[in-house]
């Protein structure tokens, strides 16, 4: 594992799994660095095969290159070690593709200073989501499963665009088991953790490769529910 460190500038650190994203992280690093410079932000090469982790190097980014591919769970498990062991405030899980947009970070950095542990994006709240088809039904269905279970009531458990505090950030970082997904969020919320989301847009993905294949949704869904119902 190699990294590169660049100077800390905030206490919101962006966690950016990339794995074969060598057609999109130049766009997303770019505009990161151009438009919001007041974020910090970490690609975390995941053993690409793409030359994602030679982009990275070429262009001087503030990167973490793992040499094999650990899955989303343990690439974002080596971010969140980077954000803990650098002191940082928030983290953000933030995808490679170009799917989640920057400007929803500063308004989930006010509601988390209001006192809640995870801040999540939402598609439903206030804004129209083009989410349709199974991904829809599979939200519902993830919903209704953390109702149950929590009582707490999240519009979009499968956002993947959330804001994690410090403590969250440790958890994450001592345990390599902590998946970045939604039966976490339920497990977290069963222990204490305070939720809440901010109306989010999220793009299609232009791009690269997504760590959610489409012929594995159905298997995704329901992996997801029986680890929800198990908590």
């Amino acid at each position: 594992m190699s990294n590169s460190k660049a100077g800390r500038q905030s206490d919101v650190l962006l966690v950016i799994p990339a794995y074969n994203e060598a057609d999109s992280i130049e766009r997303v690093v770019d505009e990161l660095t151009a438009e919001y410079p007041e974020l910090d932000y970490v690609v975390v090469t995941d053993g690409s095969t793409d030359g994602t982790d030679e982009i990275c190097r070429r262009r001087g980014y503030n990167a973490v290159n793992l040499p094999v591919n650990l899955g989303l769970t343990g690439c974002f498990h080596n971010g969140m070690i980077y954000a803990y062991n650098n002191g940082y405030k928030y983290a953000v899980q933030f995808d490679g593709d170009g799917q989640h947009r920057p400007e929803y970070i500063e308004a989930m950095r006010r509601k988390a200073e209001e006192g809640y542990d995870i801040v999540m994006g939402s598609r439903f709240i206030g804004l129209k989501n083009s989410m349709g088809g199974m991904r829809n039904i599979g939200s519902k269905l993830i919903r209704a499963a953390i109702r149950l279970k929590t009582g707490a009531f999240v519009t979009d458990p499968t956002c993947g665009l959330r804001m994690y505090d410090r403590r969250i950030i440790k958890m994450f970082a001592k345990r390599d088991n902590l998946a970045p997904e939604p039966d976490t969020i339920a497990m977290l919320i069963k222990h204490g953790a305070r939720v809440a989301e901010v109306p989010v847009k999220v793009a299609e993905r232009q791009a690269g490769t997504s760590y959610l294949k489409p012929l594995n949704a159905v298997k995704y869904m329901k992996r997801i529910l029986i680890s929800i119902m198990r908590i």
